[in-house]
């Protein structure tokens, strides 16, 4: 390890780590609504010396915005500060047992913005102004949402590089799957739901043309590397009677090297297949959102510095595939070549039981500031 990361990696405070997570999670701030939260990032670093930019994304929604090192950075560590909506507003704050942090945004994302503010002041107190790399930091609203605050920031800035924190186990990501968000709606006639056959039933159909997806081969488990889920499912509520309107709404994650244009074609052409099989059929499909996947491949300076960042900090380097959305599809599509590395596990981030152990978001912050140090062997 090289004199200089040694001297950052003993910089980073736990107990101070500890004190900024636990605050992050205890401030309520899903999409749309990151003000408090911001607020409190922005007096932290301000308190320690830093100029923080705020960066409008709309009224009274900012991102922030830091650098530090001469030159323009060469990488950015990016975070977004929004959660999804509380399970239970009574009780979305931390709790503590043992070595495991728990609470809302624990591990999508407050662990890893935590960690990242922590690698920044610990680079701060430790580099002199000439020594600093040319790194930003970026803390972003809106990510659970549209992803608002990254577009924001990429309308004017496209950094060569940025390390995302999303939920990784700390596997460094150099691959990140495509997304398609698809919504279906059939259309029946209302009867009372005593007289069915006077009627046509909107949920039927729906059911219909979803067995009818899943029955496809693009579909089938034993073949298919495309994951689906169905989010959402809602019909007509007007008492009792047959519904004459379901909304159905999939989530569809998609290889790196699969195109969401083809997919879309596909399941068009699926569902077209299906229409003469289902009596009175009234569909309309579309396609609110898509973006591509990506793979930077492992043959690059970012990728070459892991082994000795993880072997400092006692870990075994991990390469995976980040299989969720995120900004990184953003940042990708705009130029930047993102990896997705945090904290935490994503198979338990937007559930009731979120949670992330501590030790991992303190190996988080080594990590993070040990490629901040690197940033300026990244071409």
């Amino acid at each position: 390890m090289s004199h200089r990361r040694e001297k950052v990696q003993q910089a980073i405070n736990p107990d101070r780590l500890r004190s900024i997570f636990l605050d992050l999670l205890a401030i309520y701030s899903p999409s749309g609504k990151e003000e408090d939260v911001q607020l409190y990032l922005e007096d932290l670093l301000v308190r320690h010396g830093f100029a923080v930019e705020r960066q409008e994304v709309e009224q009274e929604r900012y991102n922030l915005h830091i650098t530090m090192g001469a030159a323009e950075p060469r990488l950015y560590l990016v975070g977004h500060v929004d959660t999804v909506p509380a399970w239970d507003l009574e009780a979305y704050g931390p709790e503590q047992d043992g070595g495991t942090v728990r609470g809302l945004g624990s591990a999508d994302m407050k662990g890893g913005c935590a960690a990242m503010v922590e690698a920044w002041l610990a680079l701060a107190a430790t580099l002199s102004p000439a020594e600093r790399p040319a790194v930003g930091l970026l803390l972003v609203v809106g990510e659970e949402e549209n992803g608002d605050g990254s577009a924001a920031f990429l309308k004017t800035h496209q950094p060569p590089w940025a390390v995302i924190g999303e939920p990784t186990g700390l596997a460094a990501c150099f691959a990140h799957y495509g997304y398609l968000e698809a919504r279906f709606v059939t259309t029946g006639r209302r009867s009372h739901s005593s007289l069915p056959e006077l009627g046509h039933n909107a949920v039927e159909s729906m059911l219909r043309v979803l067995l009818r997806l899943w029955e496809d081969p693009l579909f089938s488990p034993e073949t298919t590397e495309i994951v689906h889920s169905i989010r959402e499912m809602s019909s007509s509520r007007a008492g009792f009677v047959v519904p004459d309107r379901c909304e159905t709404w999939i989530d569809l994650h998609l290889r790196p090297d699969q195109d969401p244009v083809l997919l879309q074609r596909a399941i068009r052409r699926i569902v077209t297949d299906a229409e003469p099989l289902i009596t009175g059929l009234d569909l309309t499909v579309d396609f609110d959102f898509a973006a591509s996947g990506y793979d930077l491949g492992t043959d690059n300076p970012l990728a070459h510095h892991l082994p000795s960042i993880y072997q400092s900090l006692g870990l075994a380097p991990r390469l995976d595939a980040f299989r969720s959305h995120s900004d990184g599809n953003l940042f990708f599509a705009a130029g930047t070549r993102p990896i997705i590395l945090g904290p935490g596990a994503l198979e338990v981030a937007h559930t009731p039981d979120e949670q992330v152990a501590f030790a991992e978001v303190c190996a988080a912050a080594g990590i993070y500031a040990a490629l901040c140090l690197a940033a300026d062997d990244l071409v």
